[in-house]
């Protein structure tokens, strides 16, 4: 039987003269930090203090031993080389690498003696293959589209440049006699109450074992099939009878399957085994032409399904951190804030097996980009031979997981290339479109046909239409962000919306922590480095002023406000193409996380903490949504069941003064069918005076809210907020507090991280009629001072 033996221990990181401990999986920036050689390039302005790290060439060392178990071959396998690497024993090259999203695997068989890596800067590699393709046009001032590398490594609108090297992956040796499994590829079908198994399976064999009859048997819910070949590749169909079927988080159960391949000689000893857990669902895209334009739906077991999605960027810019608890972590979040769909962005990595178990698990379906964004990439060697060996890596370890439903090319390039200015410069060089529309299709429809392919994102289809046309296929919605004010989110509807998205700074926490003695503001020189998107404060400013008002040395209320307006603007958006359903199909919001602590779009900061747009998706992602969607006629009151059963509800309309005092109200029966929308025309009797400063109007249902005012925020006649604070122990040091409003409390937010720094509160924004009240768990605080939680309590209203 194969043996296989991590070799993570007894690493030594080579600095200077000095052979420094290795952590394995790790990389050179986290061996520098543990033994204190660089400070925290998160912390502060270090970033710039540790960027020589990247400049710089690294090597590795340890001990091979030698095998002692009799097996014919043993070969040292990289999960993960970050990136250009060379690989030696006793100072004899076994080989080189030059992509970091690949595994990589060499002979050293009899072999014994000091084993070294050695790194070449990135940027070496890059400027390199540059001297060697043409330079191309990229949207940031760094070479990542010339090296298979994480190309946010190299910094981005959101991300710190820290340019790793080193074994960000396990490490291994794998000793075997006869025969090892190579690939397997379990191509899972269903036909009718049929679930198909249909596994591809390709072997390496030794010399002695060349001409030697395998026997390769497979297990899955109880059912066994077997079969004996000769050479290297053979398939064996297994049928399962009625098995459950896997569907998306709120569309039933998420049953798993243990999938296990034994491979054996002919006298039935076990040579090598391979296990994972499939589901069984069929998962198509609807990209059919209709009067709108061009679809772009998912459809799950024969069910259409309006996309709740986010944007995953890696959660650390130092990938080998993030472990299989934090994966689990943040996609629990994602999960408790109804989100279904999880896309990985084309600049990030292809993501550890931990991060697509806990999507098998839990329901949330993976959009998987192949790793190419923003940028005109070449086509030539040496590159072209590693992104199709790179893609055939990936397509083959990921594509057992039932949570992924779609393979998509790149990001933003194919609009990029008619956009931003490209075509010109490229004078008719290649810069990426052969693999989006060539080698990639190719290889998914060989290996992987089981799965939708698109080719970019965004991408209408063909190059009939604009490639970001909202009217075909799927669309990012960046001009509204960059330029407008988010009302404008409602000037078109998307088929499907894959990208848009509003900045806010981290928790206050955050800021505390990684900016340590700064005299917080929103241009302090760490603010301003930790904030990473062009004009980002201007564009954060000009939406706080439109809403609320600029207010003016006043950090506490800056940030406050800003958090307010991107969740605000997320809202606006969504509401407003959920209530367009089934034209648009989905909206991905830009983004989940953050990969250091910055200034960004994301829900979830840097050190974990929810944003106030955490909590708003989670409402607005829920399976039933109340909005007041304003239109040129007036506010549309949309009654949105994504749930699987009917909804049946009343919906109470009140046209409210500032004062609190009812002006009308009125009671609407709604049934809203299960999956669809009920849009419906408010009342006139109802509605606000368009101009009209000093009413509101408010719908309820179910616990649901909505708030529709005809004017800006900083134009409405709001009363000072007052209310009542009441704070009551809630075990396992945990509090709720109970806030009690006696005037219209509008957004009313605890941020319960000013309480103490690891604090949370169970919910975001909320607003408050007068004698409402609203109870807030805190976990992680367990204080009994009303001051103390008036201090961290803001509101719209007060001044």
């Amino acid at each position: 039987m194969k043996d296989v033996t991590r070799l993570h221990e007894g690493w030594s990181l080579r600095h200077e003269d000095a052979l420094l401990p290795a952590q394995v999986p790790g990389c050179v920036h986290t061996d520098l930090l543990a033994a204190g050689v660089i400070p925290d390039p998160f912390l502060g302005l270090n970033e710039t203090e540790t960027a020589w790290v990247g400049r710089r060439s690294w090597s590795y060392e340890t001990e091979l031993t030698a095998a002692d178990g009799g097996h014919e071959r043993s070969e040292l396998v990289f999960e993960g080389l970050d990136t250009a690497a060379e690989v030696l024993v006793d100072g004899e090259s076994l080989g080189a690498t030059r992509n970091m999203h690949r595994t990589h695997r060499f002979d050293v068989t009899g072999r014994a003696g000091r084993l070294e890596v050695r790194f070449d800067s990135a940027y070496d590699e890059a400027e390199r293959v540059r001297a060697l393709t043409g330079d191309r046009p990229n949207v940031y001032p760094e070479p990542f589209q010339y090296i298979r590398k994480m190309a946010c490594s190299f910094g981005w609108d959101w991300g710190p440049t820290v340019v790793t090297a080193g074994m960000w992956r396990p490490v291994r040796i794998e000793r075997w006699s006869t025969a090892r499994l190579a690939e397997v590829r379990p191509l899972v079908t269903l036909d009718g109450p049929t679930g198909h198994v249909e596994l591809r399976v390709r072997a390496a064999r030794t010399a002695s074992g060349t001409d030697r009859p395998l026997i390769l048997r497979a297990t899955v819910a109880g059912v066994v099939a077997e079969t004996s070949f000769a050479g290297t590749e053979t398939v064996l169909r297994l049928e399962v009878p009625e098995p459950q079927l896997w569907w998306p988080r709120g569309y039933g159960a998420q049953p798993l399957y243990g999938l296990d391949v034994d491979l054996l000689d002919e006298d039935g000893a076990p040579l090598d085994s391979w296990s994972r857990r499939i589901g069984f669902r069929t998962v198509t895209v609807d990209r059919s032409a209709d009067e709108h334009g061009t679809g772009f739906t998912f459809v799950v077991n024969g069910t259409r399904i309006f996309a709740r999605g986010v944007n995953w960027i890696p959660d650390d810019v130092l990938p080998s951190r993030v472990t299989p608890e934090r994966y689990r972590a943040r996609l629990t979040q994602a999960a408790e804030a109804n989100i279904d769909l999880v896309r990985i962005w084309g600049g990030g990595i292809y993501e550890d097996d931990a991060f697509y178990d806990v999507c098998d698990e839990l329901g949330l379906m993976v959009w998987q980009d192949f790793l190419f964004a923003c940028a005109a990439y070449p086509e030539e060697q040496p590159l072209r031979g590693e992104v199709e060996a790179e893609a055939r890596d990936n397509v083959v370890r990921l594509m057992p997981h039932p949570s992924l439903v779609l393979w998509n090319g790149n990001n933003e390039n194919l609009w990029g290339f008619r956009d931003w200015d490209w075509e010109v410069p490229l004078a008719g060089d290649s810069w990426g479109e052969g693999y989006y529309l060539g080698i990639l299709p190719r290889i998914v429809a060989e290996l992987d046909p089981t799965r939708p392919y698109a080719a970019g994102s965004p991408w209408s289809g063909s190059w009939d239409h604009h490639p970001n046309d909202p009217r075909h296929g799927t669309h990012h919605s960046w001009e509204v962000w960059n330029r407008q004010d988010y009302a404008e989110y409602r000037a078109d509807v998307p088929r499907f919306c894959a990208e848009f998205g509003w900045q806010a700074p981290s928790a206050i926490s955050t800021l505390r922590r990684a900016l340590p003695g700064e005299d917080l503001a929103p241009d302090s020189p760490g603010m301003l480095h930790h904030q990473k998107a062009e004009d980002g404060n201007g564009k954060l400013n000009r939406g706080i002023d439109r809403h609320f008002g600029l207010p003016e040395d006043d950090f506490d209320r800056w940030h406050y406000l800003a958090q307010v307006v991107q969740a605000r603007a997320v809202a606006a958006g969504i509401e407003h193409w959920r209530s367009h359903w089934p034209v648009c199909a989905g909206t991905v919001v830009w983004q989940l996380n953050d990969c250091w602590p910055v200034s960004s779009w994301a829900a979830i900061d840097g050190d974990g903490h929810l944003k106030p747009l955490y909590h708003e998706l989670r409402r607005v992602y829920a399976d039933r949504l109340l909005s007041l969607v304003p239109t040129a006629d007036g506010p549309v009151l949309a009654v949105d069941n994504q749930s699987g059963t009917t909804w049946r509800t009343t919906v109470t309309l009140r046209r409210v003064a500032a004062d609190g005092t009812v002006v009308k109200e009125a009671a609407l029966e709604v049934e809203a069918a299960a999956r669809t929308v009920v849009r419906l025309d408010v009342p006139g009797a109802l509605l606000p005076d368009a101009a009209s400063a000093k009413e509101l109007l408010v719908a309820d249902t179910d616990g649901l809210r909505a708030v529709h005012l005809p004017v800006y925020e900083k134009e409405f006649a709001y009363p000072a907020p007052i209310y009542d604070v009441l704070v009551e122990p809630a075990g396992d040091g945990d509090s709720v507090v109970t806030v009690t409003a006696r005037t219209i409390v509008r957004d009313l937010l605890l941020q319960a991280d000013r309480l103490a720094p690891r604090a949370s509160a169970d919910r975001g924004l909320v607003t408050l009629l007068p004698g409402e009240e609203v109870r807030i768990t805190v976990r992680g605080w367990a204080g009994d001072d009303p001051e103390a939680v008036r201090a961290a309590l803001f509101s719209v209203g007060a001044a």
